[in-house]
C-alpha cells in the first residue's frame, strides 16, 4: 500500500462516504479525490516534482490533508512547520529542508530565496488540466519531521512511505480501527502524532476524520457531542484540563471507545481518574518521531497497565540494554531499543548523528526503563536533559545557545521544573561576565525574538557560579536538586 494512491482506493470502494471535515467544509471521498488531484495539478504548475519539499506552516484544517495528498501523488516530500514558530526558525527548517514551496495561512509570511509562497486561500477547488496518476515509490520519502536534538540544532527525521505504511498499519491493527469508526483531531498537524494517528490511520481503515479548532477544555465535549468521533489521540495535559473541569460537566461521551494518551508520561493516578469520571478508556503509548510515532501501546481490548506505556506494535521489537549493549533481563532499567519497518531512514544531512542512534537496525532511544515479564514497557528517565511541557520535547541546548548569543552572559543552563498544568516549564541559569550584569527582561526580548513560545524560560536566575561536576561538566543533577530545595 502507498498513500499516495489512497485518496483513489477510497473514492472507488465509497464514493459519497464521509472523508474528512473541518468547520468550513465537509468532503465525501470523491470529494477528496477531486480537490486532491486539482491540489497536485496546481503544485505542479508551480514546479513540484519527484523528490521536491513542500513545507506547510498551517493550522488543523482540511487543505493540510489535501497538500499532504497531493505532494505524495506528484512524489514530494512534506516538512510540517510549527505555525508559532519565529521568523528565525521558519527559514532555518526552510534552508535544511531544502524546501522548495512553503505553504502558508492567509496572512503574510517570510521565506528566504529560492523558496516560493502560496496562500491556502489561494488553492482552486477546481481546475482544467490531465491528471497524473500517483507516484508510488515506496523508497520516496514522505514526511520530514523536524525534532530537537541535544546539539541544539533542529534535525531532520526522514521517513519515507514504507515507514509511514508500516506506522499506519501498526496502529490500524493495534487500536482496531474499521470503516465505522471516526476519529476527531485536536493535535497539532505539525507533529507526527497528529498525521499518523488521526490522519492516516483512520483514513486507512475506511473511517473517517473531523479536524476540531484549537483545542479548548471548554469547548471539547460540545464538539464530542455534536460530531460523535469514536476515539480522539491527546497528551496528558489535555486529559488533566479535562479532569479537572467543575463537577457539574457531564458530557454524553458515548460515542466514544477510548482515547489515545502519548508525548509525555502520563501518571496512573490521571489515567484512573479520567477514566471513572468520563466513562472511556485511555490507552498510554510511546513512541518518537524517529520511529514514525509510536513503538508501544497499551491495548484496547486486552489487558491496561497503569503506569506502563504497554506492548510492542506488532511488527515492532522492543529490548532493553545495559551500557555495555548487553541485554537486561526483564524488570532490569536500561536504554530502550527499537527495530521494525518504521525506524527512520535517518537524520537528514547527518550521516554521522544518524549511525550513532541506529545501530545493527536498531533505534538507540536514549530512554530508560524496562519490560516485565509480559513485555509491558515501563519507563523510568528521558533521554539526556529534555525537557517535555504539555506534550512538546524541548532540549535545552537549543535555548542555551540562544542565551549565551547575549553579550552578558558568561553560561547558561536550562532545566525543566514541574508544574501542575503542563507537567514541566523551562527556566534558565545564568551567570554573568566578569565585571557586566545581566538584564533579565533583555533575555526574554532574546527569547521572543529567537524561540517559539513554549521554549521561552518562564524565570531567570541569575547566579555568581553555575554549578560544574568534577570534570567540569555543567551539573544540571545538582541544578535541578538545589532548585527543588
Amino acid at each position: 500500500m502507498n498513500f499516495a494512491s489512497l485518496p483513489d482506493r477510497r473514492a472507488e470502494f465509497d464514493p459519497h462516504g464521509a472523508a474528512v471535515s473541518d468547520r468550513h467544509q465537509s468532503l465525501t471521498n470523491a470529494q477528496l479525490l477531486s480537490r486532491v488531484r486539482t491540489t497536485a495539478r496546481q503544485l505542479h504548475g508551480l514546479g513540484i516534482g519527484p523528490g521536491d519539499v513542500v513545507a506547510l506552516k498551517l493550522t488543523n484544517r482540511v487543505e493540510f490533508v489535501l497538500l499532504l495528498f497531493a505532494a505524495w501523488r506528484l512524489g514530494a516530500t512534506i516538512t510540517p512547520v510549527n505555525p508559532s514558530m519565529t521568523d528565525f526558525e521558519v527559514v532555518r527548517q526552510l534552508k535544511d529542508s531544502g524546501a522548495r514551496l512553503l505553504v502558508v495561512e492567509d496572512g503574510a509570511a517570510v521565506a528566504p530565496d529560492g523558496v516560493a509562497l502560496l496562500a491556502a486561500g489561494d488553492l482552486h477547488e477546481e481546475a482544467a488540466g490531465s491528471d497524473q496518476p500517483p507516484y508510488t515509490d515506496s523508497s520516496a520519502p514522505a514526511l520530514l519531521i523536524y525534532t530537537s536534538g541535544t546539539t541544539g540544532a533542529p534535525k531532520g527525521v526522514m521517513l519515507d512511505h514504507v515507514n509511514i505504511d508500516a506506522m499506519a498499519e501498526m496502529g490500524r491493527r493495534s487500536l482496531s480501527v474499521g470503516p465505522t469508526d471516526r476519529c476527531l483531531l485536536i493535535l497539532p498537524l505539525f507533529h507526527v502524532n497528529g498525521i499518523v494517528v488521526s490522519i492516516l490511520v483512520p483514513l486507512l481503515a475506511g473511517a473517517s476524520v473531523v479536524i476540531a479548532d484549537r483545542f479548548s477544555p471548554q469547548t471539547f465535549f460540545d464538539m464530542v457531542e455534536r460530531e460523535r468521533p469514536t476515539f480522539f489521540s491527546a497528551v496528558p495535559t489535555i486529559y488533566g484540563m479535562l479532569a479537572a473541569l467543575p463537577d457539574e460537566v457531564a458530557p454524553d461521551t458515548s460515542s466514544l471507545r477510548f482515547g489515545v494518551c502519548g508525548a509525555a508520561p502520563a501518571s496512573a493516578e490521571l489515567l484512573t481518574r479520567f477514566e471513572t469520571r468520563y466513562g472511556f478508556p485511555l490507552v498510554e503509548g510511546y513512541g518518537l518521531s524517529e520511529g514514525t510515532c509510536g513503538s508501544t501501546i497499551n491495548p484496547v481490548d486486552g489487558p491496561r497497565r497503569a503506569g506502563t506505556v504497554g506492548l510492542p506494535f506488532p511488527g515492532q521489537e522492543i529490548r532493553i540494554v545495559d551500557a555495555e549493549g548487553r541485554e537486561v533481563a526483564p524488570g532490569g532499567d536500561g536504554e530502550v531499543l527499537v527495530r521494525g519497518a518504521n525506524v527512520m531512514r535517518g537524520y537528514l544531512g547527518r550521516p554521522e548523528e544518524t549511525a550513532k542512534v541506529i545501530v545493527d537496525g536498531w533505534l538507540h532511544t536514549g530512554d530508560v526503563g524496562h519490560l516485565d515479564a509480559d513485555g509491558y514497557l515501563t519507563l523510568v528517565g528521558r533521554s539526556k536533559d529534555m525537557i517535555i511541557r504539555g506534550g512538546e520535547n524541548i532540549y535545552p541546548k537549543e535555548i542555551e545557545d540562544v542565551l549565551v548569543g547575549d553579550p552578558s552572559v558568561l553560561e547558561a543552563a536550562v532545566i525543566g521544573v514541574p508544574d501542575e498544568k503542563w507537567g514541566e516549564v523551562v527556566v534558565a541559569y545564568v551567570q554573568p561576565r566578569p565585571g557586566v550584569s545581566v538584564d533579565a527582561a533583555a533575555l526574554e526580548v532574546l527569547c521572543a525574538r529567537s524561540l517559539t513560545g513554549y521554549k521561552r524560560p518562564t524565570t531567570f536566575f541569575v547566579v555568581d557560579a553555575i554549578p560544574k561536576n568534577a570534570v567540569g561538566k555543567i551539573d544540571k543533577t545538582s541544578l535541578r536538586a538545589n532548585h527543588a530545595a
